[in-house]
């Protein structure tokens, strides 16, 4: 199973919207019970990125991540939204 560490600026509002469509759109593609998804603020990323396969963040790069990023912004504007889902599959598929 993968984990995926899922921030935002408190951890709360983006993070939660952007974890419903990746969840149903992850979902939705045959990926249920493949993953696992934590919430937690940007400035939390760097410390726990180490026990994280991947990272989505509604924010830049933290510095100091010890996992893959990938921008959660897409989520959010609805634009690129598939390259991300691509990017976000193939590290769910890497072993």
């Amino acid at each position: 199973m993968k984990k995926i560490l899922l921030a935002c600026g408190t951890g709360i509002v983006t993070s939660t919207a952007v974890n419903m469509k990746l969840t149903k759109i992850l979902n939705d593609r045959g990926y249920a019970k493949q993953y696992s998804i934590t919430q937690c603020k940007v400035v939390e990323a760097a410390s726990k990125s180490g026990d994280y396969d991947f990272i989505v963040a509604t924010t830049l790069p933290p510095p100091g991540l010890k996992c893959p990023y990938v921008s959660g912004i897409p989520f959010l504007t609805g634009m690129n939204v598939e390259p991300t889902i691509l990017r976000i599959i193939e590290l769910l598929e890497t072993k």
